[in-house]
């Protein structure tokens, strides 16, 4: 049985036990195959019959046993009323989907709590893998079919040496200028915010960013707790802290993850791509 904190115990324990659940609703489908539909319109922003099965099953195990706690998930209409909660799970059910789509296997579920605006606890589960990361309070770890091992960053220091994990489906330009700006050429491409943040936190990479303003509070609050617990750090793109509970819930900034020795310099690289793009902007 799984050591979880005290603080967070039942919390971890059904949120682990949702992820696991919802991971084989979307093994069905994966194995099944299913119809893709697009939000708006936009075919860069996939949904799938399995995102919205597993959201349905992942809020309707939270509003049972936490019936007080406010909600954030993406396959569920948003509420104002959540924002007067000081708990407030975060809850991406499939991220990934474009890699589901493509059957790569690299998707995850995740699913946040966030207290007072920051994010306190998370659990993120690769179905493909049977790999369930979790982590809060200074304590996080991974568990798969071989057992189960806590996580740590690397103690990497030097930039030039920094393993960067970028986005399968949305490599962008910003890639590139902060690998030359760390000068390093260590690059590898994976899909899932929540896969790049747990290679940083089993110490497999060194630095994952973005600086998309898509990005949402459900795609950063489990990554970040357990990045955090595991000792690394997760902000937005330009160094300060993410928030949660926002009335408008998408990162402007972006999303940095680090090993932590490596977050000041990528921080300082990001804060001035992201300067120029506002100044042209």
């Amino acid at each position: 049985m799984s050591e979880f904190p005290r603080a967070f115990a039942d919390e971890l324990a059904l949120a682990c036990d949702l992820a696991r659940q919802a991971g084989a609703v979307i093994m069905k489908h994966y194995d099944a195959g299913v119809a893709v539909d697009f939000k708006d319109g936009d075919t860069s922003n996939p949904v799938t019959d399995a995102d919205r099965d597993a959201n349905a099953l992942i809020v309707d195990g939270l509003r049972r046993v936490f019936p007080d706690d406010a909600i954030l998930a993406e396959e569920s209409a948003d509420t104002g009323p959540r924002r007067s909660n000081r708990r407030l799970w975060c809850v991406d059910p499939l991220d990934g989907t474009q890699e589901f789509i493509k059957r790569n296997g690299e998707f995850v579920v995740m699913i946040g709590l966030a207290v007072d605006g920051e994010a306190r606890a998370g659990v993120v589960f690769h179905p493909t893998e049977n790999a369930l990361f979790w982590g809060a309070e200074g304590v996080a770890q991974m568990e798969d079919p071989s057992g189960r091992h806590p996580l740590a960053p690397s103690t990497v220091s030097d930039a030039t040496e920094a393993r960067l994990t970028i986005s399968r489906s949305h490599r962008g330009a910003t890639v590139d200028r902060v690998a030359r700006a760390l000068g390093t050429e260590h690059e590898t491409p994976c899909g899932s915010v929540g896969l790049k943040a747990s290679r940083v936190a089993r110490g497999l990479a060194e630095v994952y960013v973005s600086t998309s303003d898509r990005t949402q509070e459900w795609d950063a609050c489990a990554p970040e707790a357990i990045l955090r617990a595991a000792g690394g750090l997760f902000t937005d793109g330009a160094g300060d802290p993410l928030r949660y509970n926002k009335k408008v819930t998408n990162t402007p900034r972006g999303m940095l993850a680090t090993n932590g020795l490596l977050h000041a310099r990528c921080a300082d690289v990001v804060r001035e791509i992201l300067g120029e793009r506002n100044a042209l902007g």
